[in-house]
């Protein structure tokens, strides 16, 4: 049997896990949450949720993936005991990671399109509608879009053909040294301009008025979600990177690390770039057209803005990139876990699909807006972003704590020794009631609660609809994974 692919140093495993957890989520989306829900105040709930809720998920994803030396696609199959049903979840996982990358590749097109603009001076002297109808452009644009979907493709299949260290490790580590090197640099830039101290007190100076101002309960549940999906936990994608991952650290130190790291990105992105937008007078709560409108409006009035702007979208490409290649890695290992397939076979097979996958997100911007599944207003990449975010990865967690933690799964005893063994911080063994009850029922809120801010304002006949269907999506995820006989965990 083929020797199991390992990483070639620590640095690069937590490199790699952390380019995979520090995704758009971290440099997109935190920045306008933090500005949304009061800037310091939410920030510091985060933190707290991050802690309590994303580390022990993280924790026991890495734990499946050494323990078993599989991807999700036989890691249950491995670990779970004689008539379990846990392994149904490797299915999930692998739809998971699929439909991801089917509208995932497109934003990174977006992003090297937008670097590749900005370094041309395609956005220079246009005024706020024009940098409005450059994105309306691209995005009616079904040629141009395929291109950069497609190099995206290209290129991160690409690094994973060359291996794990060769190609993965040696490649992402040079793209994280970048982009936190960028990050840096692009943080204290935003400090120096004009009006950016009040950026930067809303930004970390806590502050009641704006908790009032948000609604205390929209800060927390704002908080307590941005904090369960920062660390691309729930399909997967760890628990690969766990698999090549040695025995001489305890998973519990190494998971603090990534999350550390993952947590550092997340808040110099908003170092970046609420700063700027408050030097400029810039809402920055406005939205995911953060990136693409309000930004390049602020790279324009700003000295050397051509110069920023184009190091602001090659440190968000490497963001991107680092998250595509992660999942890619995710995608080869399932055909070699499950068929025996060579690296090389699996790449040729995969890129091909995922191009083929990825053409309805591209399309449902112009050729297919027609298709609008939630209403007046969506795309398809809605409908695919909603299957991931709303629904695998939510569910996909309660499952991995429940596999570790529950008898009817790989077992407490199992998960605690393959966690703690190695140097390092030690998983605290009087936790386990608190993730057997407390971490899923907190998830499943998140779960429902998704539901209803996505559907609440459709009216109560669409709202009591959704619900029922996320319901029953609910049960059956239970009885597909939990359901059948059972017997204790030897």
């Amino acid at each position: 049997m083929k020797e199991r692919e390992k990483f070639g140093s620590r640095l690069g495993f937590i490199l790699v896990s952390a380019g995979c957890a520090i995704g758009l989520g971290n440099v997109w989306k935190f920045p306008y949450m933090a500005g949304k829900f009061g800037g310091a105040a939410f920030i510091l709930i985060y933190l707290v949720f991050l802690v309590v809720l994303g580390l022990p998920i993280l924790v026991c994803e890495f734990a499946v993936g050494r323990a078993s030396r599989k991807s999700t696609a036989k890691a249950f199959h491995t670990l779970e005991p004689k008539g379990a049903n846990f392994h149904n979840f490797s299915y999930m996982s692998m739809v998971s990671n699929y439909v991801l990358m089917m509208f995932y590749t497109m934003v990174a097109g977006w992003m090297m399109y937008y670097g590749v603009a900005t370094a041309t001076g395609s956005l220079s002297g246009r005024d706020t509608q024009g940098v409005a109808d450059y994105f309306s452009g691209l995005q009616a644009s079904p040629g141009v879009m395929t291109f950069w979907m497609v190099l995206v493709v290209v290129l991160s299949f690409g690094i994973c053909s060359l291996g794990v260290q060769k190609g993965l490790e040696r490649i992402t580590k040079f793209m994280m040294i970048c982009l936190l090197g960028l990050i840096v640099i692009l943080a204290v830039h935003s400090l120096t301009l004009d009006g950016a101290m009040e950026g930067v007190k809303f930004y970390l100076v806590p502050n009641l008025d704006s908790i009032r101002e948000a609604g205390l309960g929209n800060v927390i549940f704002g908080a307590m979600s941005q904090a369960f999906f920062t660390l691309s936990i729930g399909a997967g994608s760890m628990t690969i990177f766990g698999s090549y991952l040695g025995k001489d650290h305890s998973l519990l130190g190494e998971s603090v690390h990534i999350t550390i790291l993952d947590t550092f990105v997340a808040l110099m992105a908003g170092l970046i770039i609420i700063p700027a937008c408050f030097s400029f007078g810039v809402e920055p709560g406005a939205g995911p057209g953060l990136i693409f409108i309000t930004l390049p409006n602020v790279f324009n009035q700003m000295a050397g803005g051509r110069m920023w702007g184009t190091l602001f979208f090659l440190f968000m490409s490497f963001a991107a990139l680092s998250t595509v290649t992660a999942v890619f890695e995710n995608i080869l290992s399932y055909a070699m876990d499950l068929w025996g397939w060579g690296r090389k076979k699996a790449v040729i097979v995969n890129l091909i699909l995922i191009i083929v996958l990825s053409l309805p997100a591209v399309l449902g911007f112009n050729v297919l807006s027609g298709i609008q599944p939630f209403g007046q207003g969506t795309n398809i990449m809605d409908l695919e972003d909603f299957i991931v975010s709303n629904n695998i990865l939510p569910l996909g967690s309660v499952v991995y704590v429940l596999f570790c933690v529950s008898r009817y799964g790989w077992g407490w005893d199992g998960f605690l020794k393959e966690v703690n063994t190695g140097a390092g911080l030690k998983f605290p063994r009087g936790v386990r009631p608190y993730m057997l009850f407390v971490i899923p029922a907190v998830i499943v809120i998140i779960y429902l609660k998704g539901y209803y801010d996505m559907f609440s304002k459709r009216g109560p006949l669409v709202l009591t609809a959704w619900m029922a269907v996320g319901l029953l999506v609910l049960a059956l995820i239970s009885w597909f994974v939990f359901g059948g006989k059972k017997r204790r965990h030897k």
